[in-house]
């Protein structure tokens, strides 16, 4: 979501090859578990009484399934995420001037927002998970995510050169998606990683303001500010760094494989009528996200134009 607040943050993971000495899991294993994570964190969750071939056991079961309530929250997301938009395009055009970069209204919502999204891709990896869905599924979705990310940028780029998005929510959530998939089998230890990964960015920029000030311009620089532990923040239109926002995805994958396990009616459940609307929206979140600012953003220009004031 490229939400214009440009240069402020609102606040890569090397995989481990323990264990390597195997690509199949054994029977009973959950099949994301793979040499890429270690043998200490894959504990398979356990096997609901219900189900006689549950996902847990390595069997796919319903992996077409889809939870309404996830679509909803995800959509929820996006309404928001199109009324701060919206605001932000009055101010840019000059209908409604904001100050988008410092105004504490507006950078908590965008942290609220990016917070929401990221949840709910978490959410979505604790389905994937539950279901036993495969890399090749994966991989269609991530190409199109990093695909997005792409045009993201070239459109960006165009619009604003001196500050275009080069890491904004679709680019970090393509990283944050790829750790959170091998690091599925991490169990109750997700939410200590998560933790541990919105720490960082504060200790970071204490020790690059400090001790480790010589190491600064290679953290803020552009190769590793994607990173997040940088101790000034780049100049662009829309940053959403791994950390800390991939504490946020590893909570929503903890939380969504505890509720499947242990409530999945939680999930389930039918939506009130008044609440379903969000639910199909959600459904079409990425295609949503790619023409709703250009859709608003010819609009205002029509109407600038249409008022003398291009």
């Amino acid at each position: 979501m490229p939400v214009a607040v440009r240069g402020k943050q609102v606040t890569g993971v090397n995989v481990l090859t323990i264990g390597a000495s195997r690509m199949e899991p054994k029977p009973g294993e959950h099949p994301f578990n793979c040499r890429l994570i270690g043998h200490a964190m894959k504990r398979p969750l356990p096997v609901s009484p219900s189900s006689a071939s549950s996902p847990w056991t390595g069997t796919p079961t319903n992996t077409g399934q889809r939870y309404d309530a996830v679509d909803a929250l995800r959509g929820l997301a996006m309404v928001w995420m199109t009324a701060f938009h919206f605001c932000f395009d009055l101010s840019h055009f000059g209908f409604w001037p904001q100050n988008f970069r410092v105004d504490p209204f507006w950078t908590t919502q965008r942290t609220f927002i990016v917070s929401l999204f990221l949840f709910c891709a978490g959410l979505g990896q604790a389905i994937a998970w539950q279901q036993g869905q495969g890399w090749q599924r994966f991989g269609r979705r991530w190409m199109q995510i990093a695909g997005c990310a792409l045009l993201v940028t070239l459109g960006s780029f165009v619009m604003f050169p001196q500050s275009f998005i080069y890491f904004g929510v679709l680019h970090g959530m393509a990283v944050m998606l790829l750790i959170a998939r091998c690091t599925s089998g991490w169990g109750w230890w997700l939410w200590l990683a998560g933790l541990v990964a919105v720490a960082l960015p504060p200790l970071a920029q204490h020790l690059l303001a400090g001790s480790w000030i010589e190491a600064a311009p290679w953290f803020n620089g552009r190769v590793l500010n994607w990173l997040g532990l940088v101790s000034r923040k780049p100049f662009t239109e829309d940053y959403v760094p791994v950390f800390p926002w991939l504490g946020v995805m590893w909570w929503g994958l903890a939380a969504g494989q505890w509720v499947l396990a242990h409530r999945p009616v939680l999930l389930s459940r039918p939506l009130p009528g008044i609440v379903r609307p969000l639910s199909v929206l959600g459904r079409w979140s990425l295609s949503y996200y790619m023409l709703h600012q250009p859709v608003m953003i010819g609009l205002l220009m029509a109407v600038a134009w249409w008022l003398g004031r291009s």
